[in-house]
């Protein structure tokens, strides 16, 4: 099963997805986290602790910014269950690669025999951005969180804490 949890900063799709995750699995869960820790910004580096303090041990941790199907074996079990948080982190990461090989990456993970659930930021909704970068990140995101939707058997859109299933 893959599944998909979007909404603005703060909505509260991580806490969610991390419980449906859990839901999944008959055994301990994967945390596919995304960021690159290369940046030095000391205010993620709180967030990514709250994070761990968060999924305390329920899971296992693999770190990997970009490349998701070097982390997730061809030869899955379907018991096997991971979280990607977050499908933003991962884009920001390969912001310089072309469409084409993202949408590549996520029909290859589509084929994979495992539960999977995503984490994916909604930047969609406010202004165009006047920096052409930001403009391709936006750009992107929508994307990709319309290849994540069509692969997705369950979407979920996460405003205020609260899961509003679309798919």
């Amino acid at each position: 099963m893959k599944i998909l949890y979007f909404g603005g900063q703060k909505s509260g799709k991580s806490n969610l997805a991390e419980k449906k995750a859990l839901s999944l699995s008959s055994k301990k869960p994967y945390y596919l986290a995304t960021y690159d820790n290369s940046f030095n910004d000391k205010e993620m580096h709180k967030r990514i602790d709250k994070h761990k303090l968060q999924r305390k041990d329920e899971f296992l941790t693999i770190e990997e910014p970009k490349d998701l199907l070097k982390v997730l074996p061809k030869n899955l079990k379907a018991e096997e269950t991971f979280l990607v948080d977050c499908m933003s982190m991962w884009l920001f990461n390969n912001i310089q690669e072309d469409e084409e090989y993202l949408i590549t990456q996520l029909e290859e993970i589509s084929k994979l025999d495992a539960n999977i659930v995503f984490v994916l930021n909604d930047v969609n909704s406010g202004i165009i951005p006047f920096d052409s970068e930001s403009r391709k990140f936006v750009d992107m995101t929508g994307i990709v969180g319309q290849k994540l939707a069509q692969i997705c058997d369950e979407v979920y859109e996460v405003k205020l804490g609260l899961a509003s299933r679309l798919k």
